[in-house]
């Protein structure tokens, strides 16, 4: 295995407590619009090619959503693509949570928006800001999407729209009618949803099995050979309706899905609890660990006989 840059777990953890002070980053409210331009100035500061996909997308209230969708390539010119997603948006409404009073309020998303999005910001910086010419990535190309809008769904006593399929996942519907790049493509996709809470397992997500079996294969094994298999884990669980679903059926790239699902999301899942206080570095460490060596490992058989 080719020993990629070390992930820096501080700094992911750093970049989570970063989106959080900012409050919940729901689309049409200030804590929104400072997000997106914080992610902007730092994927820039790391060395990336960064634009902002603004959009309207129309909620399943028919609430007008001003979206952006935050865009950063790495090696523009390679032919063969990586593309890293996470939605950096957060819940309108904490509809799972045991206090019934408080259920029309909006979540901190620490966990549910804020720890993917830490992941990849880390990740990007790693990768942008090495040093060392033995371990750049020069002969693959990478694309961070944080996608948004992701999480303005139905709430879940409005039981007459909860299953309503199109309702959620709008940054990523969006983004695969209209990409950022003409003909882009994408050798495979890894999408990140609530990847930092404590003792979280990823199992064998359902569409991620049926698009792109063997990137969830390369992925879970890479995990697995790095120690980090109490984390990763060799079960299989639902399908579930996210953004690699819109990735994989409108844009056409097999992508795959890291999200902690086994029969719940857990109990801090649409609820005021999802705040820094479940967020684990040793989750994080795992989950960014894994993804700059399946980068590196790219890069690096990229270039092998």
């Amino acid at each position: 295995m080719h020993p990629a840059a070390k992930f820096n777990v501080d700094s992911a953890y750093e970049y989570i407590k970063k989106q959080v002070a900012l409050g919940p980053r729901v689309p049409n409210t200030e804590p929104h619009r400072k997000a997106a331009e914080m992610f902007l100035a730092m994927l820039e500061r790391f060395g990336w090619q960064v634009q902002a996909q603004d959009f309207e997308a129309v909620a399943y209230n028919k609430t007008i959503l001003r979206s952006r969708n935050i865009i950063a390539t790495y090696n523009p010119e390679a032919k063969r693509r990586i593309l890293l997603a996470a939605h950096w948006d957060t819940r309108p409404y904490a509809d799972m949570d045991p206090d019934t009073t408080r259920r029309r309020e909006p979540i901190l998303g620490a966990n549910d928006g804020g720890s993917g999005v830490g992941v990849l910001l880390e990740v990007a910086r790693a990768i942008g800001m090495q040093q060392y010419d033995s371990l750049k990535i020069n002969h693959i190309g990478i694309d961070i999407i944080l996608f948004d809008s992701e999480d303005y769904g139905p709430p879940e006593d409005e039981q007459q729209n909860a299953f309503k399929p199109d309702a959620w996942c709008l940054g990523s519907q969006y983004w695969a009618k209209n990409k950022h790049r003409e003909n882009y493509a994408a050798y495979y996709g890894i999408l990140l949803d609530m990847v930092g809470a404590h003792n979280a397992r990823f199992l064998l997500e359902g569409h991620s099995m049926e698009y792109a079996p063997s990137v969830v294969k390369k992925v879970w094994d890479t995990a697995n050979q790095l120690g980090f298999g109490k984390y990763f884990v060799y079960q299989t669980t639902s399908s579930l309706i996210d953004d690699h679903l819109y990735i994989n059926q409108l844009a056409g790239i097999p992508t795959i899905n890291i999200i902690q699902y086994e029969n719940s999301f857990g109990d801090f899942w649409h609820t005021h609890r999802d705040n820094m206080d479940i967020i684990s570095k040793e989750t994080l460490y795992a989950v960014g660990t894994t993804l700059l060596q399946v980068l590196y490992n790219e890069n690096a058989a990229a270039v092998e006989p």
